[in-house]
């Protein structure tokens, strides 16, 4: 089976992002981090990817937007995150 990618776009002093890294970190999971505090070209992207984005983070696994931390936290705790991952 092959490890799914997984991104995370950020800003800095954000709560709501280190709870989902820790979360990601706590599973032994690999990931791209793109720190939009200044906006540019990785917010744009972002915007491309989830037009309907307006907070950080955004996560996405293998091109499949998942949301924010507590839409990861809900797939943590019905059990779907996991299979998502590869674990």
């Amino acid at each position: 089976m092959s490890t799914p990618k997984v991104e995370i776009y950020t800003k800095m002093l954000c709560g709501y992002c280190t709870r989902a890294k820790h979360l990601l970190d706590s599973k032994g999971v690999d990931y791209e981090e793109y720190d939009i505090t200044m906006g540019g070209e990785k917010r744009r992207e972002m915007m491309e990817r989830k037009p309907d984005a307006r907070t950080v983070p955004q996560i996405f696994i293998d091109g499949q937007a998942i949301g924010g931390s507590d839409d990861l936290a809900a797939l943590e705790r019905e059990g779907k995150l996991d299979p998502l991952l590869g674990l």
